[in-house]
């Protein structure tokens, strides 16, 4: 057992090592720097500036409770000398593999440890306690980046939005209008919190509405974007929601609906974490595409992204 530890503290060296010196070059304080790199170490790690959270996968470990807890007590403790954080600011979650986003709308813990973090000089409150994710997906930090150097003069809808961080840097980004629409009023609220800590609280210009995304894209509106970011979970038959959300089967719909609310030439952004994913290129009323998967992909992802990205032009 020592020797799989020596692996792990010599992985954990190696890599962080690495990755810290790209993000001290980028300016990156919040990024991911391991996700199950070894099969005996089954551990989501991401560094939020001084504190860490630390997922782990569940899985049959073949191991009693007692033993399960010291194994997880010393792999937290060679994160802790490694990395140079103290055991109390490391934070804990056992990760199930769950179909779609039920996960993230169950408060898990009542505990709030929420703290404000930056990226790219703008604000951002993560909670790395009381959820399963932490408020902020860190995979998607150069597609944010995108939106925002797109978005002066331009009107933005950010559906299935979270916690509104794409709205974020649509509104750094100079739009005139950004809408922001999420089913969950609790991560709602989180959004428009995030937006007001960066200075953005004009309620004429930034809206926050609740609604299933496939109910709000059938129904007949006048108002057209210029961009659109869609980023809809895997799966999800949430009892809020009036019928099943399955991304494979309901892409084409989604994404053509959204096309609808562009103007010409608007622009759309569509992600999704399928492992499996194909897409419908046949069946897409785009004048163009782009994948660009890799293109978004962060330095901390790279060889470890399970996610798709694409660029549609109206």
């Amino acid at each position: 057992m020592q020797d799989k530890f020596d692996m792990f503290r010599n992985r954990l060296e190696k890599v962080y090592r690495h990755l810290s010196k790209t993000a001290k070059r980028q300016g990156v304080t919040c990024y991911r720097l391991y996700d199950h790199d070894l099969p005996e170490f089954p551990l989501c790690v991401e560094l939020y500036e001084d504190k860490l959270y630390v997922a782990e996968y569940k899985r049959r470990h073949n191991l009693t409770d007692e033993e399960h807890d010291n194994w997880l007590s010393k792999a937290l403790l060679v994160l802790s000398e490694i990395l140079s954080v103290p055991e109390e600011r490391i934070f804990l979650k056992l990760r199930q593999r769950k179909p779609g986003r039920l996960g993230q709308y169950q408060r898990l813990e009542q505990a709030r440890n929420e703290w404000v973090v930056e990226e790219n000089g703008l604000k951002f409150l993560v909670n790395l306690s009381d959820y399963l994710d932490t408020g902020l997906f860190l995979d998607h930090r150069l597609t944010r980046m995108r939106v925002r150097e797109l978005s002066e003069g331009k009107k933005v809808l950010n559906l299935f939005s979270y916690t509104g961080s794409f709205s974020v840097y649509a509104a750094a980004g100079g739009a005139t209008q950004v809408d922001t629409v999420d089913m969950s009023r609790t991560y709602l609220s989180w959004a428009q919190r995030n937006l007001a800590l960066n200075g953005f609280t004009d309620e004429n210009r930034y809206r926050f509405i609740p609604a299933d995304v496939k109910q709000y894209l059938r129904e007949p509106s006048d108002t057209l974007y210029d961009i659109i970011v869609l980023d809809p979970p895997t799966f999800s038959n949430s009892k809020r929601m009036e019928d099943i959300l399955d991304i494979q089967r309901d892409h084409v719909v989604l994404i053509n609906q959204c096309l609808d609310r562009l103007h010409p030439g608007g622009h759309l952004f569509f992600s999704t974490n399928f492992r499996k994913f194909v897409l419908d290129t046949e069946h897409i009323n785009a004048t163009s595409f782009r994948d660009i998967t890799k293109a978004t992909t962060p330095f901390d992802f790279e060889g470890r992204l399970f996610r798709w990205c694409y660029y549609f032009t109206r």
